[in-house]
């Protein structure tokens, strides 16, 4: 790793802006489905969310709290399940408290993670989305 990668890296001055941001990105669309104003493309950047906190877990970063992020895919779920019947992506009082704990979660996640672990998390979060859509699982509802 050359000197410059290996200080923004550590840095806590990089450190702090990627970490805000991507917790505004999440705390904006938890926002947006407890108002009734979900869209596809913030229920993606949520999940993407839960599913670098899941990889954090893996890596060792809180990983006793990996059930409970897990719940949350469980959450998200639902609210995919309600977009198809024409609900839209409202969020009800349960799944909004399991969401909010996964974000609990995820931001003291990325308070102690370094940027390398969180750039590993997204990398495999990445390469998982990548498998799926390579080998998509077709699912028949009646």
């Amino acid at each position: 790793m050359s000197p410059l990668l290996r200080a923004l890296v550590y840095s806590r001055a990089t450190h702090e802006p990627v970490v805000q941001a991507m917790l505004l990105q999440a705390y904006a669309a938890l926002d947006a489905f407890a108002r009734g104003h979900g869209s596809p493309e913030l229920y993606i950047t949520f999940g993407r969310h839960l599913l670098v906190s899941e990889e954090l877990c893996r890596l060792g970063h809180h990983s006793n709290r990996l059930s409970e992020v897990k719940l949350a895919h469980g959450a998200m779920a639902y609210f995919d399940f309600a977009e198809r019947h024409g609900n839209g992506l409202a969020i009800g009082e349960h799944e909004y408290v399991r969401l909010c704990v996964a974000l609990d979660i995820l931001s003291a996640q990325l308070s102690a993670s370094s940027l390398g672990d969180i750039a590993k998390a997204e990398a495999k979060m990445a390469e998982g989305l990548g498998r799926v859509v390579e080998h998509p699982v077709v699912a028949e509802v009646e």
